[in-house]
């Protein structure tokens, strides 16, 4: 036809162009993709500047965190495996993953010292020496103590090493709410490294699977899930205080600091118990928590604490699935507000947090047992 013939070379160009433009345009797409969140994660509301990606997935079960000195994160689970990742390129995206050990009685409570995991099970705690340099071929566990109940009623374990270099090992109720003439249950213990000196820290609690210290007092804090079959509404959670060995937080006998048990609560006296420095949502099953010490976040958030509200399943309107901030002036809550949330759906939820880690660059982990996944919340002005 004419007027539409071209040379080779002309169209050898054109083409050229548009292949340009083609690989420019994907590349925009993809520049665009990464910095906005997709799938579920575009659901996820937090303040503005913060932003939410994924740093693993396929992490069956994710629930408790630590830190190697090596830069593996240690990830346990509640069913029987607990897991190593490493960010190998520091891209902030895990990109090995291994199995530290499987057929584990609940083994959701991870702790690290002196180049060892410490990995508690329900009914004990174990040990795996120089574990960083033998991820691809774990050794066999060292048993520290098998001091604890087999209860598996809240029995499974959240574990830190203190300040003192003790290593705290919460023991739950074995019930809703019951007294027991063992002492251990509805506790706070703490050990020596080596398995002795075991003894209680503080009680009254029924069932905590997150605490932390105070960076600048060293005084522990925790959370505390409050009991069921009262109602939507009452007891909230716990948020609580434990300066000193040797208090008692009210359990089964008082909850929340003023509601006395219906069951157990006969003669006593909520004056008599330590009051909760925050009341947090009701049924929210308060898990993980963590003082931000990091430098990204904007200054206001220095030593706040960050909560991982797992989410209500004993509600008729469910409550929680959401990471919750508290802000102290001295030992004193003056706020409790929402900091991520959109976990929960219309249809139900995504994703359900567990656990607060802090990387070294100030961000910080999430875990999610639900999802599998463990996502990394980033800011930037």
């Amino acid at each position: 036809m004419k007027g539409m013939t071209i040379s080779t070379h002309e169209f050898r160009r054109s083409l050229l162009a548009l292949i340009l433009v083609s690989l420019l345009t994907s590349s925009l797409a993809c520049s665009q993709n990464t910095n906005s969140p997709t799938g579920d994660l575009a659901s996820i509301k937090l303040p503005p500047g913060f932003k939410i990606s994924i740093y693993a997935d396929g992490v069956e079960g994710a629930r408790s965190f630590a830190q190697g000195s090596e830069g593996t994160l240690f990830v346990s689970t509640r069913e029987d495996k607990v897991y190593a990742l490493r960010d190998t390129n520091r891209d902030f995206r895990a990109d090995e993953k291994y199995t530290i050990a499987s057929g584990l009685f609940m083994p959701n409570g991870v702790a690290f010292r002196n180049g060892s995991l410490y990995v508690a099970e329900v009914n004990r705690v174990l040990r795996f020496d120089n574990i960083e340099s033998n991820l691809a071929n774990p050794p066999e566990p060292v048993v520290v103590t098998s001091a604890f109940p087999s209860d598996t009623w809240h029995g499974w374990k959240f574990i830190r090493f203190g300040p003192d270099g003790k290593l705290y090992i919460p023991v739950g109720a074995p019930c809703n709410v019951c007294e027991r003439e063992d002492q251990r249950y509805a506790t706070i213990m703490r050990m020596n490294i080596d398995g002795s000196g075991l003894e209680v820290f503080a009680r009254g609690i029924r069932n905590t699977v997150g605490f932390d210290w105070h960076p600048l007092t060293k005084e522990l804090w925790f959370t505390d899930n409050g009991r069921d079959m009262l109602g939507d509404d009452i007891p909230p959670d716990e948020l609580n205080h434990a300066p000193q060995q040797g208090m008692h937080f009210g359990f089964p006998y008082c909850h929340a600091g003023t509601i006395l048990d219906p069951e157990e609560g006969e003669g006593k006296n909520c004056l008599m118990y330590i009051p909760p420095v925050q009341r947090l949502g009701p049924h929210v099953a308060s898990l993980g928590m963590r003082f931000y010490t990091g430098s990204m976040f904007p200054s206001e958030y220095k030593n706040r604490i960050f909560i991982a509200e797992h989410g209500s399943w004993n509600r008729s309107k469910p409550i929680g699935y959401r990471v919750m901030t508290v802000r102290l002036e001295g030992n004193k809550s003056v706020g409790y507000e929402v900091f991520a949330e959109g976990w929960l759906t219309s249809s139900g939820p995504t994703g359900r947090p567990v656990d607060i880690e802090q990387l070294a660059d100030g961000s910080l982990l999430i875990s999610d047992d639900h999802g599998d996944k463990i996502y990394r919340i980033t800011y930037s002005k």
